[in-house]
């Protein structure tokens, strides 16, 4: 099976930003990933590698909460924003961002401003 150029593109960025950033126990990475009809965000350390907190579109207390949100960008502001309640509620404050490839823009630039918000820094 042949992988679309599109794809191969954003693995190539991928790997061009994994070799920089690195999660630790004090900045764990913030990584994200999103498909077409979902976000996903997840906090990992990668020194023991070890997800902390985790949060998407199908976690539950989202999924009942979009029914009546319209649009993709409105909710990944909101992933971010639990995304950052469970992090701070596990004493998580700091993070390093990892857009895993994709352009900071959209949905990936309104889960890292809901995060923001929540309270997360980076």
């Amino acid at each position: 099976m042949k992988i679309p150029k599109k794809i191969l593109s954003r693995l190539k960025r991928k790997r061009s930003i994994r070799k920089k950033i690195r999660g630790t126990a004090e900045r764990p990475r913030l990584c994200v990933f999103r498909s077409a009809k979902h976000i996903y965000a997840q906090i990992i350390n990668d020194e023991i590698g070890h997800t902390l907190a985790a949060a998407s579109t199908l976690t539950p207390e989202i999924c009942s909460s979009i029914k009546k949100e319209t649009g993709k960008v409105s909710v990944a502001k909101k992933v971010g924003e639990v995304l950052a309640r469970m992090a701070i509620a596990k004493g998580i404050k700091r993070v390093v961002f990892d857009r895993n490839g994709f352009l900071y823009h959209g949905r990936v630039k309104a889960l890292a401003e809901g995060a923001r918000e929540g309270g997360l820094e980076f």
